[in-house]
């Protein structure tokens, strides 16, 4: 059995996507959504060569060679003086994910 996209499940995602969408094109939307599923779901029907375990790539160290450089915490707390909303030394920040 195939699930099919609703209108509910496409309010849904707008919202998580911060989208704004219009009664008229839920509809339209949910249908678009099961022919893109449908085209991805192809992927499944892929024959693809089973690994033959790790590789190895070269390794490339991406710290810097001097050292440290600078003592740990310096700049902690000029960032925390300079944070507008602050509870302690834990930074504040708007709220941006609802779960409704």
């Amino acid at each position: 059995m195939t699930a099919h996209a609703t209108p509910d499940d496409v309010k849904k995602l707008a919202a998580l996507a911060r989208l704004s969408v219009s009664e008229k094109d839920l509809p339209k939307l949910a249908a678009e959504f099961d022919s893109i599923l449908a085209y991805i779901g192809q992927l499944d029907e892929l024959a693809l060569p089973k690994a033959e375990g790790p590789r190895v790539t070269d390794v490339v160290n991406s710290f810097r060679a001097d050292g440290a450089p600078h003592e740990k915490g310096e700049f902690t707390k000029k960032i925390v003086d300079a944070f507008p909303q602050k509870e302690g030394n834990a930074l504040s920040v708007k709220q941006i994910i609802v779960n409704d």
